[in-house]
């Protein structure tokens, strides 16, 4: 073959196969808008993947219409071979010509049996779990406990050594750490009442046969029951993130506003009990408004006056005795710092050692703090919170055993009576992971319609045809069947993830639907170019003859298209280290939609293509060509 022959022949497959593949690439780039529109915690997840995804689409878009076809023209040499001669493909004829007949022979019952399975995976879509993002295995646990306001110093320090101890008694336990109260940074607001236990675990080889992370959280728990105080378990990474974003740090928090501490604080308790009996609800308390003890000196005016004292001698008294106060610097190299002085412990031990503080006064000597205060130790709030200038509590709990989405619509079905009652002024409001998922769910209701419309727009113009780019459209959906089997049969909780991998779906599953229409309608051309485009030329056998021809002849592209998303994906369901529980309910609906697409694209896409033209043959007189070649 002349070296002009081939390079016309090149030319003309690079028209008719090029703009398809560009568009296509465009829908499958346009197919991820919404997860450029996420934001939070989600929109840092998956950013750098669709970031990824679309400039290498960008560029493969480019160099599909570019480099592609002068590569053809320099490698491309020697003898041109049929397609019939590769054995694969010529094997992948035989079982697939035979199968397109029967289903192009019982038309209506290959749609029936695909309106079934679609039929079908809508109660199973419906009934599955939701959750905000899958929860990613960090290998280590975070235990926080939180025991009374009023706890001291040597007590809390005791219970801290009794659970580390307890804890490190497991043998997958490797180290512990463990803090009570807030570190030396004005970004921690812990109370002396909560502590925070780091527990790294060894590799999962060296655990006993057939323990597992649920297992050992449920070990731990139960052996660190101790009285007064209430366990709480999370994970390090993941509970920093909840209480920057939402402020609470548990998975869930019920957040309850209104004007006075003990009223919130007493429907807090009563919210509580609503929802200790709720499956999945797990580490539930409510975070302590009461309990907090301070010492209350009232200075007696009265006694004050006889002695010839004022309110600010008083307090100067006790605020040098007790606070301090900065007495001199001393200078280190280039570094000060204040030297405070106060009374000795053994002086302010307790009330008794407080009131026998001495003060000066002008006419009598020394006397007692008692003399001129009264003195005593009240309740009163440990810590004040406050949100957008109202005084705030809130409900906390941990879910386990369950999905979020499900577990905080039975607790807010159970809770509905008792919002009705709330007094004036008061209200309450969901954190936490569940107001993430929320805000992400209603932004994907939000952008996918009008992805949805430029993904019309971008087959319009690849077919200049409404009708093939509204029917393309709408029998996308029997493509993403069997991602829906595949993540209800592993039991995989609907969440971001899951949702990201149906949007690439989506777009693989319309690239490959419009890679079979192209081909389809070649077919076509060929037909009309060997017979008319008459009704009285045309028969609806010969129909029938080219869509088989235009479906077959070309199965082996549609084959690779395929094969290669499906070979890239199957390493990560055998993967086991770090983020492979995050990649998972990602790649599960590709792999299961692929399957199905596949099925869809070769079989039932055909089907719909060959009713619609026969319909315009009957109705017309002749078939409408549409080529992407323009």
């Amino acid at each position: 073959m002349k070296k002009d022959d081939r390079d016309s022949i090149i030319e003309k497959a690079s028209k008719q196969v090029g703009p398809g593949v560009f568009y296509s690439t465009i829908v499958v780039i346009a197919s991820f808008l919404p997860v450029f529109m996420l934001t939070g915690m989600e929109g840092k997840m998956f950013h750098p993947l669709a970031y990824t995804k679309t400039f290498i689409l960008l560029i493969d878009a480019i160099l599909a219409i570019t480099l592609t076809p002068v590569f053809i023209s320099f490698f491309m040499k020697g003898t041109l071979r049929p397609e019939s001669a590769n054995p694969i493909t010529r094997f992948m004829e035989q079982l697939y010509t035979p199968l397109l007949k029967l289903c192009l022979k019982w038309r209506k019952t290959t749609i029936g049996i695909n309106i079934v399975a679609l039929l079908i995976s809508i109660p199973m879509f419906l009934s599955l779990g939701t959750e905000f993002i899958p929860p990613l295995d960090e290998g280590s646990l975070l235990f926080m406990p939180v025991t009374l306001p009023d706890v001291s110093n040597s007590e809390i320090k005791r219970i801290l050594q009794v659970q580390d101890k307890i804890i490190k008694s497991v043998p997958e336990v490797e180290n512990v750490l463990g803090k009570a109260g807030r570190a030396s940074t004005a970004t921690d607001n812990s109370p002396i009442s909560m502590i925070e236990t780091i527990i790294l675990l060894k590799p999962h080889k060296d655990w006993r046969p057939g323990k597992t992370k649920e297992d050992l959280l449920q070990e731990l728990n139960t052996k660190l029951q101790i009285p007064g105080v209430i366990n709480g378990w999370t994970q390090p990474i993941i509970n920093r993130i909840n209480m920057l974003s939402t402020g609470v740090r548990t998975d869930v928090g019920l957040k309850v506003y209104g004007q006075n501490l003990d009223t919130i604080y007493a429907l807090s308790n009563k919210l509580k009990t609503h929802l200790a009996d709720i499956q999945g609800v797990k580490d539930l308390y409510v975070d302590p408004i009461t309990g907090g003890k301070f010492i209350d000196i009232s200075i007696r005016r009265d006694a004050i006056s006889r002695y010839g004292l004022s309110i600010d001698d008083v307090n100067a008294v006790i605020e040098s005795a007790l606070g301090g106060v900065n007495v001199t610097t001393t200078i280190e190299g280039r570094r000060r710092f204040n030297v405070n002085v106060r009374l000795a412990q053994d002086y302010r031990r307790n009330t008794d050692d407080i009131k026998r503080i001495l003060i000066q006064t002008p006419a009598s000597g020394a006397i007692p703090l008692s003399a001129l205060a009264d003195i005593a130790v009240n309740d009163g709030p440990p810590m004040i919170n406050s949100e957008n200038a109202i005084l705030r509590g809130a409900i906390l709990f941990n879910v386990r055993n369950r999905d979020l989405g499900s577990t905080v619509k039975e607790c807010k079905e159970k809770l509905n009576e008792m919002i009705k009652s709330l007094p004036k002024g008061y209200y309450l409001e969901w954190s936490g992971q569940y107001e993430n998922q929320i805000k992400a769910t209603q932004r994907l209701i939000l952008i996918i319609p009008i992805v949805l419309l430029i993904i019309l727009l971008v087959v319009y113009f690849t077919y200049r045809s409404l009708k093939e780019a509204v029917i393309t459209l709408i029998t996308v959906p029997f493509a993403l069947i069997g991602g829906v089997f595949i993540i209800y049969f592993y039991g995989i909780n609907l969440s971001v993830g899951v949702a990201v991998g149906f949007i690439a779906l989506f777009g693989m599953a319309i690239e490959t639907s419009m890679l079979m229409t192209i081909y389809l309608n070649e077919a076509m051309e060929d037909l009309v170019a060997k017979r008319g485009n008459s009704s009285k030329s045309i028969s609806i056998a010969d129909v029938h003859e080219f869509v088989i021809k235009g479906s077959a002849k070309r199965l082996r592209p549609k084959l690779m298209t395929v094969s290669v998303s499906l070979f890239g994906l199957f390493p990560v369901l055998w993967s086991t280290g770090v983020g492979s529980d995050i990649m998972l309910p990602i790649t599960l609906p590709l792999i299961g939609g692929l399957f199905t697409s596949t099925v869809y694209v070769l079989l039932l896409t055909p089907v719909v293509f060959e009713i619609t033209k026969e319909i315009e043959l009957r109705k017309y007189g002749k078939i409408s060509l549409i080529s992407a070649e323009k």
